[in-house]
């Protein structure tokens, strides 16, 4: 763990002072779960079941805050035993899946979505010509339901059929009214109404907490973390940690704490953890 400045070490501790009414946020790939090749085999490092688990008991509350669809992060993650886990020591695990546009909680047990944004479906369509157009016919399309992620992992040569590609699908989705979030080689495109940072702030206020946590390692993390430095400036303590890799070195910049990986997030966890 790094502190990136010695106003970064006070806010860690301004946060650790006040545990008991911290919300924590965390995005799922990269951040919980060590980023793949295959987006669909993505799992949970295997020490953040229990870091949660331990985490939940101490801090108001945890939400795994992605975007993933919801109902795919639960099952890759096993989100919904761990939940009942929380459940069983009075700690509660919410899940906003989708940039926050979909809603599961423990308790509940259900996921509460919108209904996709209007232009998707036109988008979908055009896609394959768009593709095709910039050499990247073979690029591997995930259909979110509520968004669509364009991936370039699996491709030879990954880095440059990213480059081909943001322009003309920022176009695309332009013309439909949509809007692009670039990533780890990955372009996701969905409606702009919505993003982590809206969705961190709604739940700070809900939980009326007295701190919050953010941890995430991607370009779509950016608003969550400029909305904890936001609310830190209006007075509530904060702390934005960084899952860093060496694809989004920018983030660092943001970050009052760096640390390597998924694992480094465990560890982080884990200690805020030892402090019950």
């Amino acid at each position: 763990m790094e502190f990136t400045s010695d106003d970064a070490r006070a806010h860690y501790d301004a946060v650790r002072d006040v545990l008991d009414g911290v919300v924590v946020g965390l995005d799922f790939d990269g951040t919980l779960s060590p980023v793949v090749d295959d987006p669909e085999a993505a799992r949970l490092h295997p020490a953040a079941p229990g870091a949660l688990l331990e985490l939940a008991e101490v801090v108001r509350a945890v939400a795994v805050i992605t975007g993933r669809p919801a109902r795919q992060a639960i099952a890759m993650g096993d989100l919904d035993a761990l939940g009942n886990a929380m459940l069983d020591r009075g700690a509660e695990l919410f899940v906003f899946g989708q940039y926050g546009n979909e809603r599961w909680s423990a308790t509940e047990q259900r996921i509460r979505s919108p209904r996709p944004p209007a232009g998707l479906a036109s988008f979908e369509r055009e896609l394959p010509a768009v593709l095709r157009g910039a050499g990247a016919a073979e690029a591997f399309v995930e259909e979110k339901g509520l968004a669509v992620a364009v991936h370039t992992r699996r491709m030879d040569d990954p880095v440059g059929a990213f480059e081909r590609l943001v322009k003309p699908i920022a176009a695309l989705a332009e013309r439909h009214h949509l809007t692009i979030e670039p990533g780890r080689n990955v372009i996701e495109i969905r409606s702009g109404d919505m993003h982590k940072g809206q969705s961190l702030r709604a739940f700070v206020a809900e939980q009326e907490a007295t701190g919050v946590i953010f941890g995430g390692d991607d370009l779509g993390d950016v608003e969550a973390f400029e909305a904890v430095r936001s609310l830190r400036a209006e007075g509530l303590p904060g702390l934005v940690v960084c899952s860093a890799s060496t694809e989004q070195p920018d983030l660092v910049r943001l970050a009052d704490v760096v640390v390597d990986g998924p694992a480094g997030v465990v560890e982080l966890l884990s200690g805020l953890a030892a402090r019950r």
